[in-house]
């Protein structure tokens, strides 16, 4: 394999995080995947599935732009340490009411509300302490793509093995693993030598810095496009993952390792798509690549909610799998290369909020539809909205691209 697929991994710090973090990452999916069917085997409701993933990450749109201001005024490494180990203790508290016994929906609901308000501080901060890990910034597009590589990596691996540990052990020693995890990150960004940061603190009033992110990201059309196209496939796509149990057990009647093959053939797809961006030796540019993958997320989901076969259903999944995440990490690259290093925290905010801040409407949405018209219907209307949302983009692209290219040409890229 060309050596410069992993180009981003000659930087130490980068390294060291790209490690730990493929380790946490296994142990993250398989948390989700325990909790998924842990509610589902609890309630056997698409509805309270729905309400889950909503309390999960509704926290995201709530708190996120405030997060972006933070990462553009304080100490980021610091910041993740300690977002990273509060994600340890939630895992670690919630296989205690596992193992335990005592564990009741609302618990659960509680703790990923929790952890959805870290996850709302983490996520950005991270997205934004990637430029932070990379000395060499023609290496950054790279390193967006490894990181996309390695969260679908550990989705592959992680609902796999959840899959068998639940229908062994049950779903506590899942969220046990998950808690352990943890420690391989936090190692990880202890053993980093970072440069004396840079603190913003105190220029300007905290509420104007975050209308200035608003008016920066929003008054820019290139930007504005790609983060509402992200927002529709957020709140019309990705709730699939919501009903997958349902996919699972009903329509394809199979058990919590059906789940995890489901799980893990959607993620082997994204992980094709990152593993494509990443061997590219030029940057992403705004180009056909963001609607055409939007294009073939919506063709695999529904063609997914029309099948009844597990063997027919796994590819389907996958190609599903690989139009989003070329979809998202295209718009991350994008965005990453083209936004000022000074309101980078506010914009990377701003697509943690589009890619998931929008997802617990419509994890509600799809629960809600999919208690009345069932799931593959409803995932059906999903890949049809987002066949219709990359068209949209596709026609205003021209105008896009002419808005782009000064910014290309100041920065030295090519579009």
């Amino acid at each position: 394999m060309d050596i410069a697929l992993f180009r981003s991994l000659r930087h130490r710090n980068y390294r060291l995080f790209f490690t730990g973090q493929g380790i946490s990452l296994v142990g993250t999916w398989m948390q989700q995947i325990a909790m998924s069917w842990l509610v589902y085997r609890m309630s056997g409701s698409a509805l309270l599935l729905g309400v889950v993933a909503f309390s999960g990450r509704i926290p995201t749109l709530l708190l996120g732009p405030f997060a972006g201001v933070l990462a553009d005024r304080v100490n980021k490494h610091r910041l993740i340490v300690i977002t990273q180990t509060l994600s340890m203790i939630q895992a670690f508290v919630l296989s205690a009411l596992v193992l335990t016994g005592t564990v009741a929906i609302w618990q659960v609901i509680a703790l990923s509300f929790i952890l959805g308000c870290v996850n709302a501080f983490d996520i950005p901060i991270r997205q934004a302490f990637v430029v932070d890990m990379i000395e060499r910034k023609e290496d950054l597009g790279n390193a967006i793509a490894l990181n996309s590589s390695l969260v679908n990596g550990a989705r592959l691996v992680g609902p796999a093995i959840a899959g068998i540990l639940i229908a062994a052990l049950g779903e506590g020693l899942c969220f046990l693993v998950n808690g352990i995890s943890y420690l391989a990150v936090i190692i990880a960004l202890l053993m980093m030598k970072m440069g004396k940061p840079v603190i913003k603190a105190g220029e300007k009033h905290f509420i104007r810095e975050l209308a200035e992110g608003f008016s920066y990201a929003f008054g820019f059309s290139p930007i504005k496009s790609i983060l509402l196209l992200l927002a529709l496939m957020s709140f019309l796509g990705m709730p699939y993952q919501v009903l997958m149990p349902i996919f699972a057990g009903k329509v394809l009647h199979g058990g919590p390792h059906t789940l995890g093959f489901l799980m893990g053939a959607s993620g082997l797809g994204a992980l094709a798509g990152a593993i494509f961006l990443a061997s590219r030796k030029d940057t992403v540019q705004l180009g056909m690549i963001t609607p055409l993958a939007a294009a073939i997320f919506g063709i695999g989901l529904m063609a997914f909610s029309g099948s009844r076969v597990l063997w027919l259903s796994m590819p389907l999944i996958s190609l599903a799998g690989f139009g989003m995440m070329v979809q998202m990490a295209s718009s991350n690259m994008v965005l990453q290369n083209i936004v000022e290093d000074s309101k980078r925290g506010r914009v990377m905010a701003l697509f943690t909020m589009a890619f998931m801040g929008m997802t617990p409407f419509g994890s509600l949405t799809a629960g809600w539809l999919a208690s009345r018209i069932g799931a593959p219907y409803t995932t059906f209307i999903s890949g049809v909205c987002c066949v219709l949302g990359s068209l949209v983009f596709s026609i205003r692209l021209p105008s896009l691209k002419e808005k782009l290219a000064p910014v290309y040409e100041k920065k030295r890229f090519q579009i």
